[in-house]
């Protein structure tokens, strides 16, 4: 029986614990789910020998920051209340700009990133979601007990442990081949791709990143010089 039911955990079969935050770490539902959301814990006093379970399966400890990224098409707007339009052009620097802003210094004051994804998707519990996924259990640690007594871009920041470890079960597998119909309000990960440039500029020869979705990299807008001013920084931690 301990058998089956460690077979069955966190997959659909699983009638106490909730699938989706199993494999996002988000549920639509929130507090309200039926099923329970596990949240990770970290070792209280690890000894010499000790193995975080996600080092086990081969994956380092993962840190979300929720909400943090905003989208400019999706905010923009004029003095009146308006939409503005912002080019896709636009958007994919911001996005970058934002991107390595974040992902330079969390690697600087807490330890060796990684992964890091950003989620593109409009429902509450996703949009503008990063995850973190740090090389060592104590740098995460350290990164969520000083982040959540920080602000970023002129709101708080609210870090916690993530569950999730492999991206390639969270994603919405459709949006990346640009087949998916439920649009940004999909339950799955909906991952904004950074440009070749700067994937090469911040991963280099070193852990390995998601490829952007194939969906998107023949529709990426034009790459450009990217001269960092300090009027295109979105603000520090």
């Amino acid at each position: 029986m301990a058998e089956y039911l460690a077979s069955i955990f966190g997959t659909e079969k699983d009638k106490v614990n909730c699938s989706f935050y199993f494999k996002i770490g988000a549920c639509r539902h929130g507090d309200r789910c039926s099923r329970l959301h596990n949240k990770p814990t970290f070792s209280q006093v690890p000894s010499p020998n000790f193995r975080p379970f996600s080092q086990e399966l081969g994956h380092g400890p993962t840190v979300v920051l929720l909400n943090l990224y905003r989208n400019p098409q999706n905010t923009a707007q004029t003095a009146d209340g308006s939409h503005c339009h912002v080019s896709d052009v636009e958007v994919q620097e911001h996005y970058d700009n934002f991107f390595e802003e974040v992902f330079t210094e969390l690697q600087e004051k807490y330890g060796e990133i990684e992964e890091m994804n950003v989620c593109d998707n409009l429902g509450d519990h996703l949009v503008g979601n990063v995850y973190v996924k740090f090389r060592r259990e104590q740098d995460a640690e350290r990164a969520v007990a000083e982040l959540n007594n920080r602000w970023f871009n002129g709101q708080a920041v609210h870090a916690e442990l993530s569950p999730v470890t492999d991206f390639r079960e969270s994603c919405c597998r459709q949006y990346e081949m640009g087949e998916c119909t439920r649009g940004g309000f999909c339950n799955f990960m909906h991952l904004r791709p950074i440009s070749r440039n700067l994937r090469r500029q911040l991963y280099g020869q070193g852990p390995k990143h998601r490829s952007p979705p194939r969906s998107q990299t023949h529709h990426r807008p034009q790459e450009r010089n990217r001269r960092r001013s300090p009027d295109h920084r979105h603000g520090r931690f």
